[in-house]
């Protein structure tokens, strides 16, 4: 098991989808983070040596991921909330807030955006 940001990761698993598996983290910020510490793509994290897994604990420290970017996404929403902007109200009802169609599939708007919407 390896250690990474406080999440501990079996040795067969591959940086990659490790990367991924944290919030905020996706496929393009995965490439960047391995090319700049000149990790291979098909690298398994058991591979990695000391050096290269604290470099990558200390780039992923300097990120804004996981609870801090899910703070920062419902302080937006209630921020827009408060202000009685178009988008807050509409964050509010659980409604479509980009402009999709209303008649029919509400239903998934709601579905889809209750993360955001507790507070």
């Amino acid at each position: 098991m390896v250690f990474i940001l406080g999440f501990n990761f079996p040795e067969s698993r591959l940086v990659k989808s490790a990367l991924q598996s944290f919030y905020g983290i996706g496929p393009q910020h995965t490439q960047r983070l391995m090319a700049k510490l000149y990790i291979h793509d098909t690298a398994r994290v058991g591979t990695l040596a000391d050096k290269q897994v604290l470099d990558l604990t200390a780039e992923l420290s300097n990120m804004t991921i996981e609870n801090d970017l899910r703070r920062k996404l419902q302080e937006n929403i209630s921020r827009l909330r408060d202000m009685g902007a178009y988008r807050g109200r509409r964050h509010a009802m659980q409604m479509p807030v980009r402009g999709q169609r209303t008649r029919t599939q509400t239903a998934t708007a709601g579905k889809l955006n209750k993360v955001e919407r507790f507070g």
